[in-house]
């Protein structure tokens, strides 16, 4: 790290991997502009947009490009502050909600990153990962790495969409323009996976504990993701879940990397395909989301439903990533999901485990494979409600099929084409394309050499995804068309909302925990500063007044306070402060001062 007049230096890299990362950022935000030239034609705050959609470009790449934990940290807290303004850009009710979740969660993850890095600063000397793994040598004892490690990922995760802190990709995708939800989805949520990256190599590279950890959060992040999408019944609630669902496989790839040590060259090549992967496939259907909602200004499915008949463009756009995610054979997903699975299946065949493990691994392989089903279920369903079924509604329905048949400008088309092409090309020609990008960037995730050759449409790879496709062929028959649908007053089959409120863990787990956080920590900041005046004025009553009133007369300042006219207004003023500062907004506040002061003292 270098340092400066006023501090520590920036510090930059230019790793293969960095720069690849880059390029796509680059490529997706080229893209986004290019569909935000029709969809942010005649809305209000169209200049606000663009300008941060900059600043959030600038501090993405500042990100990426970074090579040490501070200049990470720097660009990190640009990026999410400057992204906020994307997901409040529309200013509805939903959309301010949703932002002020978002915030939180940032300032939170933000506020725990930092954490962890003092804590690594103190404990390894040094904010530069490739010297991590020297000075962690000398450490006799790791489990201070572990509580900073365990901090820096609390930060990297709520950016990521890792459980339990995925709560603001369902609320925030769905409310931000579409161009802004790609970007959210495809890259955001990367640069949340780039400081996991970050850690799990270059501190714990072969650490069973910490990969293990991973392999949990993975698969419950994968899972649950995976089933709200399945229940959800709004377009781009859905693709948001999905990113939620996505970000699990990745973790628990990225698991693998940690628990298979010097064997872990499929499983890296996996995370890093897999993350390619993602975000060429949510540019592309986010991006085909905007273009359902610029022409129906609806997002439901049950109002969407038969958008797409008559439109097999953008059916073949939508299918292109829709097969790509749900990992069918010829497609790209297929390749880096089967990547994952093989880095499981060959850790199993080897029967190397820690007591009881065997069983863990049994049941990751499993809930990959019923995960990857229920993937194809969610994306079956939206695909069948836009682009194969009729509206209920036979005036909507006429109307949608007349519509021009240019369903998007030239340059909208031109950002939905540069995603498709790529998908359509690696997943017919993985060995040209995938391959050759994961030689040229592995070894910022492993430096660990291939110990065989790659062929992935063997009758083993196949017959993993032929039983997620069986899987998600039977939940889509019998979950989707039998209990996610009802008939309504004419007898109609409509799409129904079966998600139980009460299992919201927001409003079940969250709020009520920052609420109880915040108001123990006024009750006692509240008590000490109560104390401490009175002491104060304790003190003047008995030496400042001493000499001036008699033992019988002696002036109390307490008493003259209270009945002074100016009482009644300080009670009041207390009242409203003690409601202010019991809700979220003051510990929201109180946190992002916070944060401002500790960012002006380290710049």
């Amino acid at each position: 790290m270098q340092y400066g007049l006023w501090g520590p230096m920036p510090s930059f890299s230019d790793g293969q991997f960095q720069l690849l990362y880059g390029l796509i950022a680059t490529i997706m935000w080229i893209c986004a502009l290019l569909f935000s030239k029709e969809y942010m034609h005649r809305r209000l705050h169209g200049g606000r947009y663009y300008v941060f959609m900059g600043i959030t470009y600038l501090a993405t790449m500042g990100v990426f490009l970074s090579a040490d934990l501070l200049t990470l940290f720097v660009f990190f807290e640009i990026m999410s502050f400057s992204s906020y303004v994307l997901v409040v850009q529309e200013e509805t009710p939903e959309a301010l909600e949703a932002a002020g979740l978002y915030l939180a969660v940032s300032v939170a993850g933000g506020m725990a990153l930092l954490m962890g890095l003092f804590l690594l600063q103190d404990t390894l000397g040094t904010l530069e990962w490739t010297r991590w793994a020297e000075a962690a040598a000398s450490l006799p004892d790791k489990s201070r790495l572990y509580v900073a490690g365990g901090f820096a990922a609390v930060g990297f995760g709520a950016k990521a969409g890792l459980f339990p802190l995925h709560i603001w990709l369902p609320k925030a995708h769905p409310v931000a323009p579409a161009p802004a939800s790609a970007l959210l989805s495809g890259i955001l949520t990367k640069a949340g996976v780039f400081g996991l990256i970050i850690l799990s190599v270059f501190l714990f590279e072969g650490d069973n504990a910490w990969g293990t950890v991973l392999l949990i959060l993975g698969l419950i992040t994968m899972l649950l993701g995976a089933v709200l999408a399945l229940f959800s019944v709004d377009l781009k609630r859905t693709l948001a879940c999905s990113s939620v669902s996505q970000i699990g496989f990745i973790t628990l790839g990225l698991a693998m990397v940690c628990i298979l040590g010097t064997h872990n060259a499929i499983a890296a090549r996996g995370v890093i395909l897999h993350m390619v992967n993602h975000s060429s496939i949510k540019l592309l259907l986010f991006l085909c989301a905007g273009v359902i909602y610029l022409k129906t200004h609806h997002l439901g499915l049950n109002e969407i439903r038969g958008f797409g008949r008559k439109k097999p463009l953008l059916g073949l756009f939508f299918l292109t990533g829709a097969a790509s995610i749900a990992g069918l054979p010829l497609t790209s997903g297929y390749v880096s999901k089967t990547l994952l699975h093989e880095a499981i299946a060959e850790h199993l065949a080897a029967g190397i485990f820690p007591e009881g493990a065997e069983v863990l691994f049994s049941a990751a392989e499993w809930i990959f494979l019923l995960t990857g089903g229920l993937t194809v279920a969610y994306m079956a369903k939206l695909f069948v409600c836009i682009f194969l079924e009729k509206n209920a509604d036979q005036e909507r329905q006429a109307v949608y099929e007349q519509a021009d048949s240019q369903f998007a400008r030239p340059a909208s088309l031109l950002a939905l084409i540069v995603p498709a092409i790529f998908l359509a090309a690696a997943g017919v020609a993985p060995y040209r394309i995938l391959n050759v990008l994961a030689d040229g960037v592995q070894s910022f995730v492993s430096l660990h050499p291939l110990e065989h050759s790659l062929h992935y449409y063997t009758a083993v790879n196949l017959s993993g995804a032929l039983i997620s496709i069986g899987m998600g062929s039977v939940i889509y028959g019998l979950i989707v068309r039998k209990f996610l649908m009802k008939s309504n007053a004419a007898g109609q089959k409509m799409y129904a909302d079966r998600w139980p409120p009460a299992l919201d863990l927001e409003r079940l787990v969250f709020r009520p925990l920052v609420r109880g956080i915040t108001w123990v920590g006024v009750v006692f900041i509240g008590i000490v500063f109560a104390r401490s005046v009175d002491l104060l004025i304790a003190s003047m009553e008995n030496d400042l007044f001493r000499q001036i009133h008699s033992d019988e007369e002696r002036f109390s300042p307490l008493e003259w306070m209270r009945n002074h006219p100016m009482a009644d207004f300080w009670r009041r003023t207390q009242e409203t402060y003690a409601a202010f500062s019991q809700s979220l907004s003051f510990g929201l506040l109180a946190t992002v001062i916070g944060l401002c002061a500790v960012l002006i003292y380290l710049l």
